[in-house]
């Protein structure tokens, strides 16, 4: 199966694809709200909240902006590369997690923590990025072997 192929049938069977992906795929977070399938023997996440994952991609494309310069990022539009994404994924849940409740060890339930942080915030811009940028600064993805 050719690349283009494979991006074709990924979106057919996952309309809705989980923004916290690549976190959930590493078994460092994981979702009460995620759907786990195959495709060519690779692993996919489907959202399968009934809002959407609306909620997650504002929370995550504030975190990547946030942390550009923490990132050492330049890039404003675009992907960022897999262990840039991760450590942002993982760095800022993790990060979330401390503010709220500093006794919670991962994996953290994203959807669960997402609405807590709502509750105590009300609204996604008004979470403590800055605080949240300095957990993705220390956060290091594994090295290569």
């Amino acid at each position: 199966m050719d690349e283009e192929q494979f991006r074709r049938i990924y979106h057919e069977l996952n309309p809705q694809r989980c923004p916290y992906e690549k976190a959930i795929n590493h078994q460092l977070c994981d979702c009460s709200q995620h759907r786990k399938f195959l495709l060519a023997t690779r692993e996919g996440v489907a959202c399968d909240a009934p809002e959407g994952p609306q909620l997650c991609e504002t929370v995550l494309s504030t975190m990547r902006q946030t942390a550009r310069f923490a990132l050492k990022s330049v890039l404003v539009n675009g992907p960022l590369p897999h262990n840039k994404e991760l450590q942002v994924q993982v760095g800022g849940i993790n990060g979330l997690n401390q503010q709220l409740s500093p006794f919670n060890t991962p994996p953290v339930n994203i959807h669960a923590l997402l609405q807590h942080a709502l509750q105590q915030y009300k609204q996604p811009d008004q979470l403590p990025y800055q605080a949240l940028v300095q957990s993705i600064a220390r956060y290091k993805a594994r090295k290569r072997r």
